[in-house]
């Protein structure tokens, strides 16, 4: 098809919309969705917190109805451990994170983890997860990657990270590794800004790239592109909307063929000062097929970056050959789906993997009669995590949730008199007040017992630490078992 017979025949619109992905509220499509569907939208992106999944079994019938009127490339961040959206987003994932199941180092597990993910996915109907983060993270202060991470060592996260890629497509479901070229070694969160990777070609080659090479020759049949800046490559812009980063590294150095997706378009790293309908259009410039507008961006957004696009086209900014490129890749994406045989889930590989993560330094305590105070000391979350629950509180009736505000020890103290003591953490090293209550109330009680749910980055010097390397609730339950707050497996307290 020539440029003429494009811009003649109407296919600029149509080519436009099969390259977008917007969300929209609650669990019942929108007539205007479907009308979209009906005329060839590329996908949809569902989120946990705009209320697209109340249930399993709504979200099946959701994506059964937008079936009916279209063959979208329904997507969602379903990672296990902190970043779930099914039914963990309430209750906690039944699957650890990548941190743990790195910190487990068996590929096999990591397999039938991400296997067991991709067939609850399939079961409700999504077909494209995105996952797994294959980011290298060497930034212990990271913000927004951290236990989304399968480690610090390439070589590491390159073999998990192959593995998770080859169990989710196992179960019908397409993965997206992200965030490409490599979001481990950042200090802020892009949501809300650029993020800085200082590193050149040969520092990425050895490092951030070596994931992203694994996870391609394991098939993976997207890619998703992060909002960061690498000077050496980008020269100021966001990868996302950089030729140099998208088409000169991702595609002809890497020779990777496969779909391209943006991260959230909404993100302040991408189109904070420029706006959504404006990246968009940068975006596909660049070499990105499907565009994730973001959880807020619904009818007007679309609208709007559809005017966008053609306008684009129409002055010459953009080929029509790149669409029709980008429409390429999408729809060979979904015949590859229409292949697919789903597999069953697995959750028992979930509470394994977290039972296996758990690192215990010190003797464990046994509790007589009475069991512990469990205090949860709150940390700050990230966007992409959410408010999702954490902690020890279901299997601990009287824990206390505290802020570790000054003062907060002697009181904490006095509730744990003649009884043991527990304080749960999150990422303290990033949390001056969790290391500070803690501090305290092993000055006082050295025989505290701290659970570290994050990073074990900080390690106070107590008797007893367990860290889970994640907030999941399978790690819940496996330092529950450990601490003798729930039967552990072969029965005994």
């Amino acid at each position: 098809m020539t440029t003429d017979d494009i811009a003649t025949t109407g296919e600029i619109t149509r080519l436009a919309r099969a390259a977008l992905s917007p969300s929209f509220p609650g669990a019942t499509a929108p007539g205007w969705l479907l009308d979209e569907l009906e005329r060839g939208l590329g996908g949809v992106t569902l989120f946990a917190l705009t209320g697209n999944v109340p249930s399993p079994e709504s979200l099946a019938a959701l994506t059964a109805r937008m079936r009916t009127a279209g063959a979208p490339l329904v997507s969602i961040d379903e990672e296990g451990g902190d970043v779930t959206r099914l039914g963990g987003h309430a209750t906690g994932s039944p699957y650890p994170g990548n941190a743990a199941l790195g910190a487990v180092d068996d590929p096999d597990l990591t397999r039938r983890v991400y296997r067991s993910m991709g067939a609850e996915l399939a079961e409700v109907g999504v077909n494209l997860n995105f996952a797994p983060s294959v980011d290298v993270n060497t930034a212990a202060d990271n913000p927004v990657i951290g236990t989304r991470s399968f480690g610090s060592d390439a070589a590491l996260v390159a073999r998990h990270a192959a593995a998770a890629v080859a169990g989710t497509q196992e179960a019908g479901v397409a993965a997206c590794a992200k965030h490409f070229p490599g979001h481990g070694a950042t200090v802020v969160d892009s949501h809300l800004t650029i993020p800085l990777v200082d590193a050149d070609l040969a520092l990425l080659d050895r490092r951030e790239l070596v994931p992203f090479r694994a996870a391609i020759d394991a098939g993976a049949r997207a890619v998703m592109t992060g909002h960061l800046n690498v000077p050496e490559i980008t020269e100021g812009l966001p990868a996302t909307l950089s030729p140099a980063a998208i088409t000169g590294l991702l595609r002809e150095r890497l020779g990777y063929a496969g779909v391209i997706v943006t991260d959230a378009l909404d993100m302040r790293g991408a189109s904070g000062a420029i706006g959504i309908p404006e990246a968009s259009v940068r975006a596909i410039i660049a070499g990105a097929d499907l565009l994730c507008l973001g959880p807020n961006e619904h009818a007007d957004t679309l609208r709007a970056t559809l005017a966008a696009v053609e306008a684009a086209v129409r002055d010459g900014r953009l080929s029509p050959h790149r669409l029709q490129d980008a429409a390429d890749r999408t729809d060979a994406l979904r015949r590859w789906l229409s292949g697919e045989v789903p597999a069953t889930p697995d959750r028992d590989a979930g509470l394994e993997g977290a039972r296996r993560a758990v690192r215990v330094s010190g003797a464990l305590p046994g509790w007589a009669g009475t069991p512990p105070l469990v205090v949860e000391v709150e940390s700050s979350g990230n966007i992409a995590v959410g408010p999702t629950p954490w902690g020890l509180h279901p299997w601990a009736p009287d824990a206390v949730r505290t802020a570790g505000a000054d003062g907060d020890a002697e009181g904490l103290l006095d509730r744990a008199k003649g009884r043991g003591l527990v304080v749960v953490l999150r990422d303290a090293h990033r949390h001056p007040a969790q290391r500070a209550l803690t501090t305290a109330l092993l000055t006082a009680r050295p025989d505290t017992v701290v659970v570290e749910m994050g990073l074990p980055v900080w390690r106070p010097g107590s008797a007893v630490y367990l860290a889970t390397y994640g907030a999941a609730a399978a790690n819940a339950q496996a330092a529950a078992e450990l601490l003798g707050l729930v039967p552990a497996p072969d029965g005994t307290a």
